[in-house]
């Protein structure tokens, strides 16, 4: 059975990359600049995708006032969110039976835990890995592995809960569990190498995934069906 949770943050708790794709949006359209949202939504959980998102602005525009202009509207729309369905219920479910909860997010520490402390959600993590703990971020396993440890267990002993390509990879090349739940902004993302997809974490239920996770064999391939 498991034995912890191990939750990824943006886009799985709060979901901060739609209001991230949305601030650029923003910035563009300020600045009466076409915007490709198709290309922007490729560097979601991906820390190693690199493109220059100031392209269309030229020289003619400082890039930190074009980054503070997308911190202003990106920090409008992310505290509007809601914590998305399902999490708060997983968390109780996961003390209810004595499951320790981890973070293991590329973001940095303050991103994380200031939204976490806001949220009321902070003091319920055992562990919170963040991308300055290791030397590389997702889709390596560093981070799983760090959190793993912190926690004394054994990697097929944890479930991950991730939300894009990324993370779901750095959690099997770990060797967790791994269910995801993608959310609009990373639903494009390929996820065989996944245990168990889902709509939202508002499906996953102690009871289920139990069944799920042992009728893989905790670690082994996707279990086939419902």
């Amino acid at each position: 059975m498991p034995r912890a949770l191990v939750f990824d943050f943006d886009g799985l708790i709060l979901d901060t990359e739609t209001p991230l794709i949305d601030g650029f949006a923003d910035v563009h359209t300020a600045h009466d600049l076409p915007f490709d949202r198709h290309r922007f939504l490729r560097c979601v959980g991906h820390a190693d995708y690199s493109f220059d998102p100031w392209k269309r602005f030229g020289s003619e525009v400082a890039r930190q006032d074009l980054e503070a202009e997308l911190q202003f509207y990106k920090r409008i729309r992310v505290l509007a969110q809601p914590v998305l369905p399902g999490v708060i219920d997983l968390m109780d479910a996961a003390d209810a039976r004595g499951w320790p909860i981890a973070l293991a997010s590329n973001s940095g520490h303050t991103h994380c835990e200031e939204h976490l402390q806001r949220l009321g959600l902070l003091s319920r993590f055992r562990f919170v890995a963040c991308r300055e703990d290791v030397a590389s971020p997702k889709p390596e396993p560093d981070l799983y592995r760090l959190v793993v440890n912190q926690l004394g267990l054994r990697p097929h002993e944890a479930v991950a809960l991730e939300d894009s390509q990324a993370g779901s990879l750095a959690a099997k090349r770990a060797g967790l569990w791994c269910v995801v739940a993608p959310n609009a902004s990373t639903a494009h993302h390929a996820f065989d190498h996944a245990d168990w997809r889902v709509e939202s974490l508002a499906e996953v239920t102690p009871e289920v995934l139990e069944k799920r996770f042992a009728r893989s064999g905790s670690g082994g391939p996707p279990a086939a069906g419902g």
